[in-house]
């Protein structure tokens, strides 16, 4: 009868282990969610200041 609390305590730990990766592993898919939009939001900028400079270069007066 010994090993029935051993064996409860090793489920819990498992269980605990398994909720630990499982929210380590949502927190990872939501931090590189996060990291494609910033990249995407500091590439669109890139391109808007190209734009408003390849404008100013070309109506700049001579």
């Amino acid at each position: 009868m010994s090993s029935d609390p051993e064996q409860a305590q090793d489920q819990d730990q498992e269980q605990y282990q398994h909720d630990r990766e499982q929210r380590h592993l949502a927190q990872e898919t939501k931090n590189e969610r996060m990291v494609w939009w910033y990249l995407a939001y500091f590439l669109f900028g890139i391109h808007v200041f190209a734009f408003i400079m390849i404008y100013a270069v070309t109506h700049a007066d001579r």
